[in-house]
């Protein structure tokens, strides 16, 4: 059984026990979220494709830790200007872990 959840401006494929890295979310380290906005389930009778999202479907998961990904490089370069830009960024993440998911 696999659902297609929605969060973060981002779709994920997650099934249970996963654990997956999505844009960070307001909660505390240990406690459980529900993210609503189910787009699709799969179970054994069948996949459920939701208009856009599935009405009473939902995906609980655990928050197991808070962090900050790779660095990327940033390097702007205009050639023959002598006009050289660099920078990085690191996108805040919160790290999931799948517990159950309710069709």
């Amino acid at each position: 059984m696999y659902a297609i959840i929605k969060t973060g401006g981002k779709q994920y494929r997650v099934c249970v026990g996963d654990k997956l890295k999505v844009e960070s979310l307001e909660a505390e380290v240990g406690s459980q979220i529900t993210l609503t906005e189910v787009l699709a389930v799969a179970g054994e009778d069948g996949l459920k494709v939701g208009a856009p999202v599935l009405e009473g479907a939902s995906v609980t998961a655990t928050v197991l830790s808070h962090g900050r990904g790779e660095k990327v490089r940033i390097f702007k370069f205009r050639r023959r200007k002598h006009s050289m830009k660099s920078g990085g960024h690191r996108q805040n993440y919160t790290e999931l872990k799948i517990e159950a998911i309710a069709a």
